[in-house]
């Protein structure tokens, strides 16, 4: 029972369903009684949501007195999906207890008149996203629609904290801490590996011990299994692991729903239309990712709920807590890439606490077959991983500051002192916020005499205020966090002659594009020439394609599950559990080579089909090595080893040539990243990518004007042109600087890369051979396949794949 006892219509209510209030729906409403703010860590299906409306649900109570009035809570989460799905939950009990509570969902979706009216006459609960209560909190109105605020919950605080979606967040809690002091936060998980830091951002001005950590009880355990080939050989290459589809159909067929996840768009449409294909029985299968149409995703949303589809292929779309109880079984397909997401996407299924989620590992490759075990038994023993917290970003501060002059004129000390009430932003000193404050007031020195960059200005008593009334308006049409990614168009020419296309790519693979570089695309080797508007301009080059255009949206592998991996090969004890012909693969690499232990970096060279390749077996993730696959073909150039391309997995990096690299420890030392990654950022398209970004978030660039909305090419040629003016006359601008710590961060992972070189200065351990490793095999077959779309060459990677490893298994 809990201990301070709930309202009796909600005690009531927990009876008529048979129910027992658990400890921890009990330990969210001490806290919340006590007057403290909480952390919630729960499994999934142990009634979480539940447990962070119990105050919210016995405030309305008709035994507690009088009900409040006006918006008494806010529920925040990082889906506009999941906002609904709690409203659609959330009204049962309402319901059911007959309270006088009204509650409404707030997003990009809400229709115009209903926003209007829920800011004049508000409900007692809103549901609402990051971007959607920043908005809010831009109109003057905000101070009376906050002023009776008493709680704000934020559901599966893990997706998004870590990132500038968390940091717009905290800034907003930071606002509305201000307007309604007596606020109290709730935020709740299933995933968190460091609570404690979490308890840290959560709290006020670093009030850790009035944040009480509420830990649910265990449920039951989940039931993983690792789907395997039916002849039991796993593949050498392929990640789409479209081998297991007549498997993968006949447990459809055994189940009354099953939840198929993909880890990027393009292969959850793959595995749809293989799976469609082999729907003899005309199964109702849907599908369900973010480029899909708000009505489509809809539709395929109610259907579910209602229990009329067999199967769904999904992306991380949905990942977090939507509630649908009726599903049997979750499908990985392809690797997890961390733990806790495996976990999340785990309790999908049953959605209860005392039942075993079900759960299928279909990995593509051998590599993957190890990180599936390795996710497996980190799911097994509870163990979870997750992003770190890093500084709260300059761009997402500015927006926050734009939002807070439209609302009302502010005095620049005292929201400082908001502002670092955060933990995000507790770093911001004086000096920098007076650089964030006339970055806002005039776009900076280089900028400020153009009146279009003006937008607030300071008052005689030190206030600041908007230029123009017309200001809020704008900054309302372009707030937010998200931007989308761009693709571009590859063209033969130059920006005075373009001719003619050759299709697109994505910008992410052509940011980290120099003029000079080569690369493979529609079966001709082409050079760069330069990125101009939107547009790859191309020449046709007689040189080899060094660079792979081998792209696609990837979610990154965990440091933790990567060093569970790396743990796994060189505890040989272990491998008798694996299949055969997987533990005779690092049987045969003991003894040829090397296993790349935990705190080694593994490279081994070869002589194969009249090149000379070193793979250097990183366990960082893909984007860390495509960024080292850069570094060291630059480095290899200025050496003389006559680099001819690389290609990287999550696991390792290939690189090729024409010269054998007799010692790898110089292409790795330290100073890399002070030398040749400056230049490599600076002269590529990356650092003007990620000023594009911070200059939208920031505010400098519009991507909307009334009627009017902006083509990524116009908004391009916009960031362009004010990107050339600071890089030559402030270049230490403030959105410079906001950049580069993108293009550190997010777009190159060189946090990771720092570590490996670290790793690689202290125990490097360098393996030359006689021909390719068994190891190196599932990196090396996908030599020559890199532009062709992600999980489309599945069929002849394995035809490859079996004529490398013949090479490699050989006992001689």
């Amino acid at each position: 029972m809990p201990d301070t006892p709930l309202p009796p219509e909600i005690a009531s209510w927990f009876a008529g369903r048979q129910w027992r209030v658990r400890r921890h729906q009990a330990g969210m409403y001490a806290a919340a009684q006590s007057g403290d703010h909480a952390l919630l860590v729960a499994d999934t299906g142990a009634g979480k949501t539940l447990a962070g409306f119990l105050p919210t649900l016995a405030a309305f109570c008709p035994s507690q007195g009088s009900s409040p009035e006006g918006l008494h809570t806010l529920y925040v989460s990082p889906l506009k999906a999941l906002a609904h799905d709690v409203q659609r939950n959330l009204m049962t009990p309402v319901a059911e207890m007959g309270l006088p509570l009204t509650v409404e969902t707030r997003s990009g979706d809400t229709p115009s008149d209903r926003k209007k009216r829920q800011r004049a006459k508000p409900p007692n609960v809103l549901l609402t996203t990051p971007e959607s209560l920043s908005l809010l909190l831009s109109y003057p109105d905000s101070f009376q629609l906050f002023a009776g605020l008493r709680r704000i919950v934020i559901d599966e605080v893990h997706a998004f904290a870590t990132d500038k979606r968390g940091d717009l967040l905290a800034l907003a809690l930071s606002r509305l801490q201000a307007i309604a002091p007596g606020l109290q936060r709730a935020a709740l998980s299933a995933t968190l590996a460091d609570p404690e830091a979490f308890r840290s951002w959560l709290a006020p001005w670093g009030e850790v011990d009035r944040v009480r950590l509420v830990e649910g009880e265990p449920g039951a355990p989940a039931e993983v299994e690792i789907l395997l080939p039916q002849d039991a050989r796993v593949p050498w290459g392929g990640h789409a692991a479209i081998w297991a589809i007549p498997q993968l159909y006949e447990r459809i067929r055994e189940n009354r729903t099953t939840l198929i996840f993909a880890n990027t768009r393009f292969l959850a449409e793959y595995i749809f239309q293989h799976l469609w294909d082999a729907n003899e029985d005309t199964l109702p299968i849907g599908i369900h990712h973010g480029s899909l149409s708000k009505e489509a995703r809809r539709k395929v949303e109610g259907a579910m709920a209602a229990g009329r589809l067999r199967a769904l292929v999904c992306t991380a779309s949905l990942d977090l807590g939507v509630d649908w109880g009726d599903i049997d079984c979750v499908v990985q397909m392809g690797a997890p890439k961390g733990s806790s997401r495996l976990l999340q996407r785990i309790g999908r299924a049953n959605h209860r606490l005392d039942q075993s989620s079900r759960a299928l590992l279909v990995p593509g490759n051998r590599f993957e077959f190890l990180e599936a075990t390795a996710a497996k038994e980190a799911v097994d023993q509870g163990q979870r991983d997750g992003e770190d917290f890093r500084p709260g970003a300059l761009d997402v501060l500015a927006q926050h500051v734009m939002g807070c002059a439209c609302a009302a004129p502010f005095d620049g000390a005292a929201l400082l002192a908001e502002v670092r009430s955060t933990l995000s932003y507790a770093w911001v000193d004086g000096i920098v916020w007076d650089r964030v404050l006339a970055y806002v007031a005039t776009g900076g020195y280089a900028l400020k005499a153009y009146d279009k960059f003006r937008r607030i200005t300071q008052e005689a008593d030190g206030s600041w205020r908007l230029t123009h009334p017309e200001q809020a308006a704008r900054h309302r049409l372009n707030a937010g966090i998200i931007v989308d990614s761009q693709m571009l168009e590859v063209r033969f020419g130059s920006k005075n002659r373009p001719g003619r296309s050759l299709g697109k790519v994505e910008e992410r693979f052509a940011a980290a594009l120099r003029p000079g570089d080569t690369f493979q695309f529609a079966g001709v080797n082409v050079e760069v020439v330069q990125v101009h508007d939107m547009e790859l301009l191309v020449r046709a080059s007689s040189k080899a394609a060094m660079i792979p255009s081998y792209g696609g949206l990837r979610l990154p592998l965990t440091t933790h599950l990567a060093d569970r991996v790396r743990e796994m090969l060189v505890d040989r004890a272990s491998w008798a559990r694996f299949p055969d012909d997987v533990r005779e693969w690092l049987e045969v690499q003991d003894w040829r080579s090397e296993m790349p232990g935990p705190d080694t970096l593994l490279v081994e060279s070869f002589p194969h089909a009249k090149r000379e390749y070193t793979v250097y077996y990183t366990f960082i993730g893909w984007n860390a090595n495509q960024s080292l696959g850069m570094l060291i073909t630059k480095r290899m150039e200025e050496r003389g080893l006559m680099p001819g391309g690389f290609v990287a997995n999550d696991y390792s990096l290939a690189v090729w040539g024409y010269k054998p690299v007799d010692d790898p420890a110089p292409l790795l030392s330290p100073d890399i990243l002070t030398d040749e990654f400056v230049d490599w950022v600076t002269q590529s398209h990356l650092l003007r990518r990620a000023f594009r970004e911070v200059a939208v978030i920031g505010g400098l660039v519009e991507r909307q004007q009334p009627g009017n909305r902006k083509t990524g090419r116009q908004v391009t040629f916009s960031t362009d042109l004010i990107y050339d003016v600071l890089r030559k006359y402030e270049p230490d601008h403030l959105l410079i600087e906001a950049a580069w710590a993108d293009a550190r961060a997010r777009m190159t992972d060189v946090g990771r890369l720092g570590d490996l070189l670290d790793t690689a200065a202290a125990q490097l351990n360098h393996v030359r051979l006689e021909r390719v490793s068994p190891l190196a095999v599932p990196v090396m077959v996908m030599i020559g396949r890199e532009a062709l779309p992600q999980g489309s060459a599945d069929d002849d990677l394995l035809l490859e794949a079996e004529a490398l490893a013949g090479e490699a298994m050989r006992g001689d």
